[in-house]
């Protein structure tokens, strides 16, 4: 069965940050990677988009940007 999920840019900014290691940054990058893998579908608003978006450009995170795209 496949999942539809609505993410939120706390979500988002934990799994496009490669640096964070705290648990739950941790815990949330795994949870990720194993929704993917079960094929879930993910929801992204555009307004959660723009403001990781706009955070990672500021902060020039290229890896991050490209964990987003």
């Amino acid at each position: 069965m496949t999942h539809l999920l609505v993410l939120d840019s706390s979500v988002v900014g934990a799994i496009t940050n490669p640096k964070q290691t705290s648990p739950i940054i941790r815990d949330c990058q795994i949870w990720f990677r194993r929704s993917l893998e079960h094929q879930s579908i993910f929801v992204l608003p555009e307004i959660a988009d723009y403001e990781i978006r706009r955070e990672l450009l500021r902060g020039k995170k290229i890896n991050g940007l490209k964990k987003l795209d």
